[in-house]
């Protein structure tokens, strides 16, 4: 699974991602926590838009929002199946844009290492996304967005602390994944593969990022064993 990721957005990240326009301009953030709003890259009107959504995908059947904090992820291998994911997979496909993510290592006696996995050239990324469209039904008008990112079988580095790792799209996919008009299922799930271990690495990092109140650079620094 992904359940805490860091976003920041360097230099050149509007043009890297081909961003047209922005509805609002996102912070870094080193501790991206279920629920909260996130950066997410979507077309609208032919163009490619940055807007804000509640991680924690809320399907439009939901009788309330609570629901969304445990569909914060998505199953590759299943998603065309599940109620609250198969339409989204046809119509409503986003990127999630990161510069990496936190996964916690089991070690001798229970306690729990996180680590901070990032891509070896330091670039930022994006997961594989859906999002949904999601309002009460006694007030239609308070629409709330919210995406979930989707998942996949860990590759050789990830599958040494995890069975699951979230999917990372290549820039030559971006388009496609994007194209709302474009509904191979096939092709689509074909996309969503782990992402080479050759280009990952990982670091050890604090028990700051246990907690979401703690949005600091010092969650990504990587730990100093003579502590």
């Amino acid at each position: 699974m992904c359940g805490r990721y860091v976003f920041l957005k360097g230099e050149h990240f509007y043009q890297q991602f081909e961003i047209d326009f922005v509805d609002f301009d996102p912070p870094d953030q080193f501790n991206v926590a279920p629920t909260q709003m996130v950066p997410t890259i979507v077309m609208h009107d032919g163009k490619r838009a940055m807007v804000q959504m509640r991680w924690g995908l809320i399907p439009f059947w939901a009788k309330d929002p609570s629901i969304g904090s445990r569909m914060i992820n998505a199953r590759s291998e299943t998603i065309h199946e599940k109620p609250a994911f198969r339409t989204a997979l046809r119509k409503r496909r986003c990127l999630i844009p990161a510069r990496g993510f936190y996964e916690w290592q089991k070690l001798p006696g229970g306690r729990k290492q996180p680590l901070y996995i990032y891509l070896k050239s330091g670039a930022p990324f994006v997961f594989a996304g859906l999002w949904e469209e999601w309002a009460p039904k006694d007030r239609p008008d308070q629409m709330l967005q919210s995406c979930t990112i989707i998942t996949t079988t860990p590759n050789e580095m990830m599958a040494s602390f995890h069975h699951r790792m979230p999917v990372i799209l290549p820039p030559h996919l971006h388009t496609q994944w994007l194209d709302p008009d474009f509904e191979d299922l096939d092709a689509l799930k074909a996309m969503l593969t782990s992402y080479p271990a050759d280009d990952m690495t990982y670091h050890p990092v604090s028990m700051l990022v246990n907690s979401p109140v703690n949005n600091l650079e010092a969650c990504i620094a990587p730990l100093d064993r003579t502590e």
